[in-house]
């Protein structure tokens, strides 16, 4: 199947969106609580347990989430795998030092890029990796510091990336990994990522197989993230705020088990905020779930109406970010931010490596 990209989901005009200010999502946060290394036990990190209906909440761990899992429930995870994105050039004739994240693959060997001094990065520049292990040329010049890079190399590119590369980890995460594993969860397996689908870090093999033992059905589905997932929102009204476009993938036989789920009116439970966009972005088109290659920017805070899933897991996220918007639009900003003040008190752990919510 080729790619797909729709137009522009166009939900304010539909009247799916407030007119919101982003201060509204702002939250207190100590430094301190940003974790900076995963759980030394993936499945034993805390667990915000949150009803939403009746507007409460419990302090769990990760792995109790079994006994809140029912049989026919279908957890739905994203796949993705994260790539050794982040490279680091020197430009041709200058030799300036330039940091380079791959963000989306374009076909024909060039990349969607955002470049660290990228007003020096025009058209025809040419950037040299690691003893010319790889070699880039910017064909085409986008806004906020985005570039098209055609690469060259000798032999596969990934396996290039894996020897030159280093993991993206966000700017908030000062350590590098020990391991490029613990950046990854325990199901990643469709490469392509720019980060990881961080909600999916606290499963373990252990864990997933007595889920499925117990009855909970697992669909995976393929979101690669980039920009659109981190991207900061600088405008002062949410309305304004434009994602940009990650590629999804959702199967025949992922489309076929979540239809089915849906008629007979079982949990559709999303792992992590990607999960649920590409969910909603692909049942949103078509009103039942449709296996398709495409790409979405959708764009979910207060006012948006769910309509794929009914349960998200998912961790607690920066201030002010499309996340939290996401977050608040499923279970209500007031009581989005009761939670993460009940977190901060409690001293959870945030962002990437952090702790986890089950919202129900």
């Amino acid at each position: 199947m080729n790619i797909n990209y729709p137009l522009y989901y166009e939900e304010v005009k539909k009247g799916r969106h407030k007119r919101m200010d982003i201060n509204l999502f702002d939250y207190y946060l100590p430094e301190e609580l940003i974790a900076q290394e995963p759980s030394k036990v993936r499945d034993e990190c805390r667990l915000l347990l949150v009803d939403k209906n009746k507007q409460t909440y419990q302090d769990k761990i990760f792995k109790d989430i079994y006994d809140y899992l029912h049989e026919g429930d279908v957890l739905v995870r994203n796949n993705t795998k994260v790539i050794p994105a982040r490279l680091f050039a020197t430009k041709d004739i200058t030799n300036a030092h330039v940091e380079v994240l791959l963000l989306k693959d374009l076909g024909n060997d060039t990349w969607e890029c955002l470049c660290g001094n990228a007003k020096a990065i025009k058209v025809g520049t040419k950037l040299h990796f690691k003893d010319d292990e790889l070699i880039g040329e910017c064909v085409e010049v986008k806004d906020e510091g985005i570039r098209l890079i055609k690469f060259t190399y000798k032999g596969i590119f990934l396996e290039v990336l894996d020897r030159i590369g280093t993991m993206p980890l966000p700017p908030y995460i000062h350590k590098a990994c020990k391991n490029n594993d613990d950046y990854q969860t325990v199901y990643a397996k469709v490469e392509g990522s720019a980060a990881a689908p961080t909600a999916g870090f606290h499963f373990t093999d252990d864990l997933l197989k007595r889920l499925q033992d117990k009855g909970v059905e697992i669909v995976d589905i393929t979101l690669n993230i980039g920009l659109g997932t981190f991207r900061p929102v600088k405008v002062q009204d949410t309305k304004d705020h434009v994602m940009h476009f990650e590629t999804y993938e959702i199967t025949e036989e992922a489309a076929e088990k979540l239809n089915k789920a849906k008629a007979e009116h079982r949990r559709i439970i999303a792992v992590g905020t990607t999960a649920v966009r590409t969910l909603e972005a692909n049942y949103g088109k078509y009103s039942m779930f449709k296996a398709e290659k495409s790409a979405t920017n959708i764009f979910i805070s207060p006012g948006y109406e769910y309509k794929a899933i009914d349960c998200l897991i998912t961790n607690f996220h920066l201030p002010k970010s499309t996340l939290v918007m996401l977050v608040s639009a499923f279970m209500g900003r007031e009581f989005t931010l009761k939670c993460y003040e009940h977190a901060v008190k409690e001293k959870y752990r945030f962002f990437s490596f952090g702790d986890s919510m089950f919202i129900y």
